[in-house]
């Protein structure tokens, strides 16, 4: 991978990429290891939809970066909204399932386009790619330097346009819930997924906002109910917020 301007390689670590891509073939599961992705996207991308631009700074459809898409299950769900998206992945097995689906599973009319890349987001920095909006759900807490990796989604990101990160909360309840519960006793991930020091809290995710010069604009908690994943003010283990560029 080229070396990107912030001085690093990559910024998820071959192991990472190797993990989730041997999962990649049954990503598309909803009974499979990544159910709780499954779960609780409805929600990710209704929420996701509310905050982006109403329109991109070139056409009414807004350009959206998925970056870490796996095998695309948001980006699919961004293109069926009507956006034009860019799903990327490290994970060549990662693209290969995402592309695989979508030819198979083809869009409805009315959805906008959708194209896979493998790469880094370092690659598109250096290619000085910008976007109305870049998406990062569920992989802040698997980066290397989640601290240079906002940073790069703002300067993939067009001024005025909106960033989007979903993660995970660093408390003791996550660790009960989203680490030991998960993998280890109801075995809704496979072991080892997460680890528990990466999970980043509301703060620490501001901070890195605030010096890679991008403004909160809403934060919202993720919490399993009997319907489904609903919004909710309890931000101790899954969160969402959004955040504008300046």
């Amino acid at each position: 991978m080229q070396p990107s301007s912030h001085g690093a390689e990559s910024s998820v670590s071959p192991e990472e990429i190797a993990r989730f891509g041997a999962l990649a073939e049954k990503w598309w599961d909803p009974s499979g290891p990544m159910r709780p992705l499954h779960a609780m996207n409805a929600l990710r991308i209704d929420w996701a939809c509310r905050h982006l631009p109403l329109q991109g700074q070139h056409s009414r459809r807004v350009r959206v970066l998925d970056i870490g898409c796996g095998a695309g299950l948001a980006s699919e769900a961004l293109a069926k909204a009507g956006h034009d998206v860019l799903g990327l992945d490290a994970s060549p097995n990662g693209i290969q399932a995402g592309r695989a689906h979508l030819e198979n599973n083809p869009l409805p009319d009315g959805s906008g386009p959708l194209a896979y890349r493998v790469g880094s987001a370092e690659e598109l920095v250096t290619e000085q790619r910008k976007f109305d909006a870049v998406i990062a759900l569920e992989i802040i807490e698997h980066v290397t330097d989640p601290e240079q990796f906002m940073a790069m989604l703002s300067d993939l990101v067009e001024p005025g346009g909106v960033v989007i990160v979903s993660t995970m909360n660093r408390t003791l309840k996550s660790l009960a819930v989203g680490k030991i519960g998960a993998e280890y006793l109801l075995r809704l991930l496979p072991v080892g997924t997460h680890t528990w020091r990466k999970f980043i809290t509301p703060a620490e995710l501001g901070r890195y906002a605030r010096h890679a010069n991008l403004s909160i604009q809403a934060i919202a908690g993720m919490v399993p109910s009997l319907s489904g994943w609903k919004e909710s003010r309890n931000l101790d283990v899954n969160y969402i917020a959004a955040f504008r560029k300046l």
